[in-house]
């Protein structure tokens, strides 16, 4: 359901510029899927389980949160996985037995309060990990020994997905392969690598050019996002034949800005038609936030009216909704980000900003991590004005 941006850009800010407008203020398969092993006894194995049966953790560090409504969601902390029902105030633990290290070194993809999926790297062999699936809600947990490691995930429904993962990077290059899976991720079939030490490598996804992240809107059509260091090029591709052919998909780049390096993970989409790219722009002014919209299903971009200056994470909760943060302040449109009002928190996040997920226009969720790595989250109710924490 919603996603969120995961890749937090290290911004060096300067002084925005004056144009364009500024802000008004107001093929490789894995093993037989293993049995499922519970983590709860009384828990059932299959169907939505009435409430969360497990134990409570107070205080879970989150280091990843992904919320599917107002109520549920789900968390990722260095050493458990946990659950709420209750909009973040509850946290109940649903890790699988036997973990790895979790944290920042694991991937989480949950497309609702039963489905999810966890990806860990191998500690001796980064192109392999284990990929943690569940269909109760935590209950119980089928680790699946797969083809990559730490990995972009894109689940479309309980069965089908997709999967990036990264073979390699350097001097402005990165291998990479796309995985899909058709059974929930018991098996997962490689449609391309760029790694051209491997057979069949193919260059529509060039191997110049860092890869930030991979969007999939159906099991057909999927983009990835990057950058190549080089100036008036936005780096971004699509396929629309499941990730065997790619072709770069143009975004019209900023009048004045043609000298800037563009920046982007990719798109977020909001439904089948309607998704927003963001784009961040380096150029002699500083760092801004170009955001495109698409009405097509990601086939043209056109850039909206507003760079917004010192422009960080985005996020979309609906066609017309959307917040950006950008070091000190929220950026919140309504309009589907022809105009952007301004939304100072009563918090200052400052650097210690390390996530956000909004579920609606007025409920919203934000990690921070201190120096002292001391991570709270934060919810607020009111589109981002006032914030209560939540836990540590």
């Amino acid at each position: 359901m919603k996603r969120i941006l995961s890749f937090l850009f290290l911004l060096s800010f300067l002084a925005a510029c004056g144009t364009p407008n500024q802000v008004p203020i107001p093929v490789t398969q894995g093993p037989t899927l293993a049995p499922e092993t519970s983590v709860a006894s009384a828990a059932p194995a299959s169907a939505t389980p009435a409430g969360i049966n497990a134990p409570i953790v107070v205080l879970p560090g989150l280091a990843f949160i992904q919320m599917t409504d107002e109520k549920n969601g789900w968390g990722i902390a260095d050493s458990k996985v946990v659950r709420t029902d209750d909009g973040g105030v509850t946290w109940y633990d649903v890790t699988p037995p036997n973990p790895p290290a979790l944290g920042y070194s694991a991937k989480g993809e949950f497309i609702d309060d039963i489905h999810g999926w966890l990806i860990v790297s191998d500690a001796t062999n980064p192109n392999a990990g284990t990929l943690y699936r569940t269909s109760n809600g935590g209950a119980s947990w089928a680790p699946i020994s797969v083809p990559f490691g730490y990995s972009d995930l894109h689940f479309i429904d309980q069965n089908n997905g997709w999967a990036m993962a990264s073979i390699g990077a350097g001097a402005g290059s990165m291998g990479v392969a796309i995985f899909q899976t058709t059974d929930g991720g018991q098996t997962w079939t490689q449609n391309y690598t760029n790694d051209p030490n491997q057979p069949a490598a193919g260059d529509s996804l060039p191997l110049g050019g860092i890869k930030d992240g991979m969007t999939a809107l159906d099991m057909k059509n999927a983009w990835v996002g990057g950058v190549t260091y080089a100036p008036g090029v936005v780096y971004l591709y699509q396929t629309s034949d499941a990730g065997y052919s790619w072709n770069l998909n143009p975004a019209p780049i900023p009048a004045g800005y043609e000298q800037a390096e563009f920046e982007t993970i990719g798109p977020k989409f909001v439904s089948s038609t309607d998704a927003y790219l963001p784009v961040h722009v380096s150029s002699q002014n500083g760092v801004m936030l170009a955001v495109y919209v698409s009405h097509d299903g990601g086939a043209n971009w056109a850039l909206t009216p507003t760079m917004i200056p010192q422009g960080g994470s985005m996020d979309f909760v609906s066609a017309k909704d959307g917040f950006v943060w950008n070091a000190s302040a929220f950026y919140v449109t309504h309009d589907g980000a022809k105009t952007w009002t301004v939304v100072t928190p009563d918090v200052a996040f400052g650097e210690n900003f390390a996530g956000m997920d909004f579920v609606s226009p007025t409920t919203g969720f934000i990690l921070t991590n201190d120096v002292t790595n001391t991570r709270t989250l934060y919810k607020t109710t009111d589109g981002g004005a006032t914030w209560i924490i939540l836990g540590k």
